[in-house]
């Protein structure tokens, strides 16, 4: 029996596991989470609170949130979804300044993805859920005080133009 392969795609693979080069691996689990990226609005927040993602470049997804209460910016926090040094899909949060954690892939869908770290303090999981094109459902959840702990943020996307105009606007 003989085995033909298609020329160019046989060499690029081959190419791809000679070299070490992982990149076009890490696009094809990344490119799961396209619906993340965008502006997000928190839903009944004041105007400038909730989430952005930038596309998909680099091998990584890069986010920042921001909660504004009475007109000042009160947490704030860096976000990353890259593959770590393991190889492994991650979630990387920088929240007001504290430093990094990581949080490797658990379960991903075409609509959700859930990051989980159980020697995290808390938030030992961070989920992300697109509930309808314009429906985000992010959470955080954990174990606090001996008991199971989770806080919702609800958001909806917005045009980036529109959401610059709202904070600017006052």
């Amino acid at each position: 029996m003989k085995v033909r392969y298609r020329l160019p795609s046989f060499v690029a693979l081959c190419l791809l596991y000679a070299t070490g080069s992982a990149s076009a691996v890490d696009e094809v689990s990344l490119t799961q989470l396209a619906w993340l990226s965008g502006c997000w609005s928190a839903e009944g927040s004041e105007p400038g609170s909730g989430e952005q993602w930038m596309p998909l470049a680099g091998a990584s997804l890069m986010g920042m949130s921001r909660t504004v209460r009475q007109g000042k910016t009160v947490t704030y926090e860096f976000m990353r979804i890259a593959h770590g040094s393991d190889g492994k899909l991650a979630f990387f949060a920088q929240p007001s300044g504290k430093p990094p954690a990581s949080f490797p892939v658990r379960s991903m869908s075409g609509s959700e993805v859930v990051f989980e770290n159980l020697d995290h303090e808390f938030p030992q999981r961070v989920i992300y859920r697109l509930a309808a094109p314009t429906q985000l459902r992010a959470s955080i959840e954990g174990m606090r005080n001996g008991a199971l702990k989770t806080i919702e943020y609800p958001m909806t996307r917005v045009s980036c133009d529109s959401q610059l105009t709202q904070t600017t606007a006052k």
